[in-house]
């Protein structure tokens, strides 16, 4: 079995394949499972909890393919379930039988420690409830499986009652168990009682003791580092902090502040590297789109707005900044809005390998420019490509051109069978050619997008790669005294790389179609093409 670099001391225990799965919305096939137990394999995470077979058709099924198909570099497999049912022996109890015959060398055994729930869920005595936590321990024990106990609604139930709820962990450990994860399965702590409550069992029972927490006070994070500081050298999570109600506590960001504030090594020598892909990865294959402001890896982690925050981290990110973004894969953003300052526009300019830092004058106007613009509704914080272009045009004195449109029409037919249809006619100039073209499309901008690229690709085989990606539009208040306009957001793809551009009218149509036009131009100018 792989073991973590520094051995067992310390435990990156990840459910997001098991608890993390539970979060309303997502899904996963077994496929999906497949793919995130190798992404998290190659983060590094000591243990790898799969699912409960045997509960779970899909999880059975899952396991099966697991012990065929994956071997895994770093992580250990584990499998979940629970103690056997009242009054049955655990060798005849049917659920722990199939744990057995998952061939994970691991089980987590949940097991009830808040004497309220034996009383109401599980139905039975609180007497029962410990030998059903020792028969079942045992017995995984004597068919050759490491055994960890999830105490489920420890501290909770150490509220209730104190003595029984440590008593549970004890009874886990008499039997063979090698830890008792204490679990805030409420998510209702605090980080303050979590680390007394933990302390004390460590002094209580003896047991190696592990935390596992959600969010439902905003504090799953901070209660596990809360344990951690308390003793706990066991610390489950899911990646992203998926998970029920408001989700599990974030392993990327415990485990960020574990290696670079704690100065804790818990994965393979450069593994947090590759925090930033595999935190994006996953939400791929889970369809979840990553919240921009997730700590560490968020795309907005380490992206700056404010002008004097750009003028400060021109001198020394240090000022702005609590770590590198690169320790964790990320990069350092500068956004430019009307809060840009001089040092914003450098900053980005540089960025883009357009540095026009040493033209005070230029970036002066760019300036300007931006917040002109920005006040009329425009927004480059969100269109890199938009605001490249307009930095190329500020430097060299013209526009990048590479065709001009000179008319455009739309119409929106619905035809006797209920179909709609959207026609769009485009007149453009192009190396000095005029020609009109047509297409249609599933709405307007469709059309439009289809209309302008089909004209163009004769001249341009290239657009015959672009595609339309995502497309937003914001119905912007009104400004200054004008009536409302409409703020529209076009994101195209090559197949190498995306990039979105912004375009803004009182009329949603023209405003997506000045967007259209800055895609088309600048994925003529990623290709290397020279303008007119």
């Amino acid at each position: 079995m792989a073991t973590q670099p520094q051995g067992d001391a310390f435990h990156i225990y990840d459910t997001t394949l098991r608890d993390g799965a539970q979060q309303e919305g997502l899904n996963l096939s077994v496929h999906d499972k497949m793919v995130i137990a190798r992404h998290l394999d190659d983060l590094g995470v000591g243990f790898i909890e799969g699912g409960w077979p045997g509960a779970n058709p899909r999880d059975t099924v899952f396991f099966a393919r697991v012990a065929k198909e994956i071997q895994f570099k770093n992580a250990q497999f584990v499998a979940f379930g629970a103690t056997r049912r009242p009054n049955v022996k655990a060798a005849d109890d049917e659920q722990v039988r199939a744990l057995i015959d998952s061939k994970a060398p691991i089980i987590t055994v949940v097991a009830k420690s808040h004497d309220l729930h034996v009383d109401l869920a599980l139905k039975t005595s609180l007497d029962e409830n410990l030998a059903m936590v020792r028969d079942t321990i045992s017995f995984m024990v004597r068919e050759g499986r490491r055994v960890f106990l999830d105490a489920e609604h420890f501290f909770d139930g150490y509220r209730a009652n104190k003595a029984y709820a440590l008593e549970v962990v004890r009874v886990a450990m008499e039997a063979g168990a090698d830890l008792a994860a204490l679990c805030d399965t409420n998510g209702g702590m605090l980080p303050t009682e979590i680390a007394d409550v933990v302390a004390d069992a460590l002094a209580v029972t003896g047991a190696r003791v592990g935390i596992h927490c959600h969010n439902d006070t905003g504090c799953a994070i901070a209660n596990s580092l809360a344990a951690i500081d308390a003793g706990a050298t066991h610390v489950q999570g899911t990646l992203n902090g998926y998970g029920e109600r408001t989700g599990n506590a974030d392993l990327v960001s415990i485990i960020a502040n574990l290696e670079l504030k704690y100065k804790k090594p818990v994965l393979p020598e450069g593994s947090l590297r590759e925090a930033f892909r595999i935190s994006h990865a996953v939400a791929e294959v889970t369809n979840i789109a990553p919240s921009p402001r997730q700590p560490y890896v968020g795309i907005s982690a380490f992206a700056h707005k404010a002008g004097l925050h750009a003028s400060a981290i021109k001198v020394d990110p240090a000022l702005y900044q609590h770590t590198e973004p690169e320790f964790v894969g990320n990069d350092r953003r500068m956004l430019v809005s009307d809060m840009a300052g001089r040092a914003s526009i450098e900053l980005k300019s540089q960025e883009m390998g357009i540095d026009v830092s040493a033209d005070r004058e230029l970036v002066g106007k760019v300036v300007e420019r931006v917040k002109e613009l920005e006040m009329r509704g425009y927004t480059f914080e969100a269109a890199d490509a938009s605001f490249e272009l307009l930095l190329r045009e500020a430097k060299a004195g013209e526009k990048v051109r590479y065709f001009t449109v000179l008319e455009w029409s739309t119409n929106v037919e619905r035809r006797p069978d209920a179909s709609v249809i959207s026609r769009a006619t485009v007149k453009i100039k192009a190396r000095d050619k005029e020609f009109i073209t047509a297409g249609e499309g599933n709405g307007p901008v469709n059309a439009i997008d289809n209309a302008l690229r089909k004209g163009l690709e004769s001249i341009y085989p290239e657009l015959a790669a672009l595609e339309l990606t995502d497309y937003k539009v914001r119905i912007l208040e009104g400004r200054q005294g004008t009536s409302a306009v409409t703020r529209v957001l076009v994101e195209t793809s090559d197949g190498e790389g995306e990039w979105t551009t912004v375009g803004v009218h009182e009329n949603v149509i023209a405003a997506s179609e000045l967007a259209l036009e800055e895609a088309v131009t600048y994925g003529l100018l990623r290709k290397g093409i020279k303008p007119e």
